[in-house]
């Protein structure tokens, strides 16, 4: 991860060189443009030559770009397939887990019922509060690794943004909660278990999520969205 990240960082650079010398290209044109002409020769040979000379030296600085773009976008479809993976089994891990629970709190119904041995009554719910506390603690995993990752764009995207102040009027839900909202929705409610989307979803996080089939749309109502069960 950390070798795919090192790579990110060096084809971010790579395109932020290639991008300024693209805008100063542009900007160079832009002032040609308002100048008027000055005719370099009159033989067409030559001006022919020179035409293939200024073609040749953009088609080379575009192909470089695009090379780049296509390698960043290749490297990043590579590392979202692994965490995508990665997602998967973690929820897979929180449905046993989820299992475990609700079924050690049907045992300490049943104990409790019974009126058997207070001893073995702690012993179940201390279970289930270490199940409890490693189910928090797999989420704040999760948490902290999908904020790495997937950050909100006012943290992910400043670059973009150094010349705009503006804030969003709703504040937008982290990857971690939309995800967080899919799964208590469809561990709740399995015979319902999609969820509206309203302002506080950011697209892309949904357009991602839909994109690999970590979510899916209502066949009707393009507005609601649930969490593909894994588990099932």
């Amino acid at each position: 991860m950390l070798l795919g990240m090192e790579t990110l960082l060096k084809s971010d650079d790579k395109l932020s060189l290639l991008m300024m010398r693209v805008k100063a290209l542009a900007a160079e044109h832009s002032q040609w443009q308002k100048r008027s002409p000055e005719i370099i020769s009159t033989n067409p040979d030559v001006l022919l030559a020179l035409g293939k000379e200024e073609l040749q030296k953009v088609k080379n600085d575009l192909e470089m770009v695009l090379s780049t773009v296509q390698s960043k976008n290749k490297q990043l479809e590579e590392d979202l397939k692994r965490e995508q993976q990665w997602l998967e089994e973690q929820e897979q891990v929180l449905d046993a887990l989820n299992g475990i629970e609700e079924e050690t709190k049907n045992q300490v119904e049943q104990l409790s019922k019974a009126s058997l041995k207070v001893r073995a009554f702690h012993e179940l719910q201390n279970k289930m509060l270490k199940l409890k506390v490693y189910k928090e603690e797999l989420l704040n995993a999760l948490g902290e690794f999908l904020e790495e990752h997937f950050p909100l764009p006012e943290k992910g995207e400043s670059a973009k943004k150094k010349n705009s102040s503006e804030e969003p009027a709703v504040e937008l839900l982290t990857l971690h909660e939309v995800l967080e909202i899919l799964i208590n929705k469809l561990m709740s409610t399995p015979h319902e278990p999609y969820v509206t989307i309203n302002d506080s979803f950011w697209p892309p996080y949904i357009e991602l999520l839909l994109r690999y089939g970590i979510a899916l749309r209502h066949p009707e109502d393009p507005n609601r969205i649930r969490l593909e069960a894994f588990h099932m």
